[in-house]
């Protein structure tokens, strides 16, 4: 599994707004993009995707900007890069709304591919917004 770099940056943006959020302002874009030496045009980009996905809220004008819309312990790796990278899963029979294979029932490897799977949500579900704050 590979992150691309829109989920990458996603996470580097969530955090720069967390930690630059006081009092529930919203951050203006220019500033993150500047923050985080990210082209502002793909920070719009992956603002929208986030902002679509009900991760950030959005205001347009004089004082806008984005901010989160909870707490940053309430952002789950998981969440955040399912939004961005699309379903997780290491091979396509175990993504979301995948048919079952014909092979399923005899397959000898989709026990292991289906821990991995679950060993990569755990992993992902064990860090936050506010975990990654605290690592510098």
């Amino acid at each position: 599994m590979i992150v691309s770099t829109k989920g990458r940056y996603a996470l580097r943006v969530l955090i720069d707004i967390a930690e630059n959020s006081k009092d529930g302002k919203y951050i203006a874009l220019k500033g993150i993009a500047e923050r985080q030496q990210i082209s502002q045009k793909y920070i719009e980009a992956i603002m929208t995707m986030l902002s679509k996905g009900g991760l950030v809220d959005a205001a347009h004008g004089k004082c806008g900007g984005y901010k989160l819309n909870r707490k940053p312990e309430e952002y789950k790796m998981t969440d955040i890069l399912s939004l961005t990278e699309g379903d997780l899963a290491p091979v396509a029979c175990l993504e979301t709304g995948a048919l079952e294979c014909e092979k399923a029932p005899h397959c000898r490897t989709l026990p292991m591919w289906k821990d991995l799977h679950k060993t990569i949500k755990d992993f992902f579900d064990s860090y936050t917004i506010a975990d990654l704050m605290n690592k510098k």
